[in-house]
């Protein structure tokens, strides 16, 4: 019980908790910005599994020029060349990543045509190569 006489203690705000809530907060903010990642490509055919495990996946690179030719890996090969290639390093459980890198003139029924020749391979993954505009 306090006496009449008897001041009235300072106010006080305690900012430790304070303190504690922001740096729990920050922590959250640094751990997230930790698993973010910028995707370069646009990903098709990628299938989810609960038993999937990670890879080491060999990366193909298909390159149509403008003209419409078609390269593996720098290497200009006609298209059913490459699916053998391609078909053929699937069956040795490598399953490729096949990356189409298709110049902006070329039709879009040339892409389309190699996506669906390149899609009818067991164990190929395909992922179509942009730039930033």
């Amino acid at each position: 019980m306090r006496l009449p006489n008897e001041p009235e203690p300072p106010f006080q705000i305690n900012i430790v908790p304070m303190i504690d809530v922001i740096f729990a907060i920050l922590t959250f903010f640094i751990m997230s910005t930790l698993f973010l990642t910028r995707s370069e490509g646009l990903p098709v055919n990628l299938p989810a599994a609960k038993s999937s495990e990670a890879q080491t996946s060999e990366q193909l690179v298909v390159t149509i020029d403008a003209a419409g030719n078609l390269a593996l890996n720098r290497q200009s090969l006609p298209l059913d060349k490459i699916v053998r290639e391609v078909q053929a390093r699937a069956l040795a459980g490598q399953q490729p990543v096949v990356v189409i890198n298709a110049d902006q003139a070329v039709e879009h029924g040339k892409v389309v045509q190699v996506m669906d020749q390149l899609r009818s391979i067991q164990g190929v993954r395909l992922a179509i190569a942009t730039q930033r505009p």
